[in-house]
């Protein structure tokens, strides 16, 4: 039996984002949907969307599905501009967007995190954060793009989040720190590695196809990137929910050390966009050989244990299969392999291939920017070509 059976809508808002590829349908209704989950009324929780709780682990409390919803959502409406949403679904669904960046800026505490609430009320998450800080920075360019106040505004606030981020989440040690899982409500790190950490590499695309600003500086995000291409952290299959060396690793734990499809394709993507092929190849190719071994309908998570020769992912027993999320996830990370970064309302689409290759030659047809079909091939020398596009669509830098 399934074990979630409601709606959620936080996987519902992920699936259509990473679907946004293959058309913006998907992902304005899902929005439309989403958009009825915001809460009304006055309140802490006035434009949050309702969303259960999840399991987060052994080493954190379980987190609030509706804040990770709320915080997607502006970034899903505003990449999905890009892709070419109409104008009429844009300003329809605009005041909801903004009214969850106004629940956001309420819900900052004095330390400027965003907090749990529930069992894990006072804990900020550092993958919180991360959602936090791209739905400020898109929400800001989704605001300029509709000539509505407060861009400005925004992007200061996602400055400070980086810069108290980097201060207070970075653990230094002898081996060049980690990001911390979470703050507890006194401030103490939690310093416990796992796949949640893939988020702070996910920024998200602005106008003219440029990514938006990381929430870690370059020497942190090096740092990171040799971590999730550890040993301990890819699996060989993919990235693990928790490292291999944490005390509460298991390799069939939810969140404790399974693989989950969803946190190996955000890697996949941060880390190419970043520009660590190295360690996005890798996690690349365990996905696929997965995706293989699963007659490539991915359940949503399978067990993290290494990989060897001749061997295959082992199925975990709880996993939903086939899961929304884990098919999207496929297409995601076949995107970020081309590097196809679109801007439909300036008519412009840029392509940065993963250089290094790591699949050989590959043609992705099927896609749609601005409504229109869109195809591009990549050469074994990491050359990206586009083969169809919208009449007018041009190639930008």
């Amino acid at each position: 039996m399934p074990w979630r059976c409601g709606p959620a809508p936080a996987e519902a808002l992920w699936a259509a984002r990473m679907l946004l590829p293959l058309g913006t349908q998907l992902a304005a209704g899902t929005l439309r949907s989403a958009a009825r989950a915001v809460q009304t009324g006055a309140g802490a929780s006035e434009g949050r969307l309702a969303g259960p709780l999840r399991d987060a682990g052994p080493c954190l409390p379980p987190a609030c599905t509706g804040i990770e919803a709320t915080l997607a959502f502006p970034a899903v409406l505003a990449e999905a501009r890009l892709w070419g949403l109409p104008e009429q679904d844009l300003s329809e669904l605009l005041p909801t967007a903004e009214r969850c960046l106004s629940w956001l800026r309420g819900a900052a505490g004095e330390d400027g995190f965003v907090a749990e609430p529930g069992p894990g009320a006072g804990v900020s998450r550092a993958e919180t954060q991360a959602h936090a800080h791209r739905a400020a920075l898109l929400g800001a360019d989704l605001l300029e793009a509709c000539n509505r106040p407060g861009a400005e505004d925004w992007r200061d606030w996602a400055r400070a989040l980086r810069l108290r981020f980097g201060a207070d989440f970075w653990c230094d040690d002898p081996a060049g720190g980690r990001p911390a899982a979470a703050l507890t409500a006194d401030g103490r790190p939690v310093p416990v590695l796992g796949g949640g950490a893939a988020h702070l590499l996910d920024t998200g695309l602005l106008g003219g196809g440029r990514p938006a600003d990381g929430l870690l500086d370059k020497v942190q995000t090096e740092q990171l990137a040799r971590l999730l291409g550890s040993p301990s952290c890819d699996s060989g299959w993919g990235l693990r929910g928790l490292a291999a060396k944490e005390a509460a690793y298991n390799p069939f734990g939810h969140r404790a050390g399974a693989v989950r499809v969803h946190e190996t394709a955000v890697a996949v993507a941060g880390l190419a966009a970043a520009g660590y092929e190295k360690e996005a190849a890798g996690l690349l190719r365990g996905l696929l050989d997965a995706a293989e071994a699963f007659a490539y309908r991915l359940p949503e998570m399978y067990a993290g244990e290494q990989r060897t020769a001749g061997g295959a992912p082992v199925p975990h027993p709880s996993a939903c299969r086939p899961a929304a999320v884990a098919a999207a996830a496929a297409v995601h990370v076949l995107v970020a392999l081309a590097g196809i970064r679109p801007d439909a309302p300036a008519r412009t689409v840029a392509l940065q291939p993963v250089r290094c290759a790591p699949l050989g030659a590959i043609r992705l047809a099927g896609l749609r920017i601005a409504g229109e079909s869109f195809a591009v091939r990549v050469s074994r020398l990491g050359l990206g070509m586009v083969e169809e596009a919208a009449a007018g669509l041009q190639l930008g830098v």
